[in-house]
């Protein structure tokens, strides 16, 4: 019977060590003997995994995508070994995190690196950006997600809360420019958007109906990261729509104030999202754990009744 394992453990360390010279001295095999075992594994599989030159390994698409699995494979093989032999379900290896940029740096990191220093043996590998990903194809063990979710059947989701949109603008702004009172005034002032390929800046506003849709408005500055977007509202640049979770400190302070609350005020789920398995490796359990105990104590961040602001109302005006 033909082993289907034969060769992935050469292929993953031959990527990892970038050669076939420094895998096989780990495996205390020849070269040679990691190559053909490679190949016979691309052979059985009918895709190349790997481009071979004289002086280095690259992964081809396929081989970029094969590798995560495998990864997966080798790390659930390592947990249960860890298991049956010390009984314990300590959490160990290396996690693999996703998160949305601003709130993930602002937010998210902090607890898991507390959990790393709880847990010696726990590895992170987090990455952030304000894209989604396919956390299956790049080997991504959990992450966290604001927004709608679409239907994937090999992905499991726990909310933790909710992120509601403020039009804020600083004092000083509204001095200088007046505070506008209907969706139409927005078109006579400065805004501050985030930056989107081919996209025409806009932001989320309610209707008539109380439905939520897209409302064109005029940019006057650009940026893709939430924190100077926030640091240009608070210059009294212009007016911006931002998350309760980035503005609520300032809103609450008074450094911001809230404009057009009936208008403005769309909300939309936070969720922590891991791969399905038939066994949640400990590492992910504890951190999906870390993050439902952080939502419940922040509820100025994580907002599960909606009001956005926590407990403290922004002052009078």
């Amino acid at each position: 019977m033909e082993d289907r394992f034969a060769g992935i453990r050469e292929f993953v360390l031959a990527v990892d060590k970038g050669s076939f010279t420094a895998a096989a001295a780990q495996l205390g095999v020849t070269g040679s003997a990691v190559g053909k075992s490679i190949s016979r594994l691309e052979a059985r599989l009918g895709v190349q995994l790997l481009h071979r030159t004289t002086r280095r390994i690259d992964l081809t698409s396929a081989g970029e995508a094969y590798l995560a699995s495998c990864r997966n494979i080798m790390e659930e093989l390592d947990q249960a070994e860890c298991w049956l032999a010390t009984g314990s379900q300590q959490p160990q290896g290396r996690l693999r995190i996703d998160l949305p940029t601003t709130f993930g740096r602002r937010h998210v990191v902090p607890t898991l690196l507390e959990l790393g220093l709880r847990h010696p043996q726990l590895d992170l590998s987090v990455s952030l950006r304000d894209r989604a990903v396919d956390m299956v194809a790049e080997g991504i063990d959990m992450a966290v997600r604001i927004g709608a979710l679409g239907d994937h059947a090999d992905v499991v989701a726990r909310r933790l809360g909710e992120q509601r949109l403020a039009i804020c603008a600083a004092p000083g702004y509204l001095a200088r420019m007046g505070e506008p009172a209907t969706r139409a005034d927005l078109a006579g002032h400065d805004c501050l958007t985030g930056w989107g390929r081919g996209a025409r800046p806009g932001w989320l506003l309610k209707n008539g109906g109380g439905e939520v849709e897209r409302h064109e408005v005029r940019a006057r500055h650009e940026l893709t990261d939430g924190d100077a977007l926030l640091d240009a509202c608070l210059a009294s640049c212009g007016l911006a729509q931002l998350p309760t979770w980035l503005a609520g400190e300032a809103l609450r302070s008074g450094a911001l104030v809230e404009v057009l609350p009936a208008l403005s005020g769309a909300s939309m789920p936070i969720h922590v999202l891991w791969q399905k398995t038939w066994h949640l490796q400990p590492r992910v359990r504890v951190a999906v754990d870390a993050l439902a105990a952080l939502a419940a104590r922040h509820a100025d961040i994580f907002d599960p009744a909606g009001d956005g602001i926590g407990e403290l109302s922004p002052p009078s005006r």
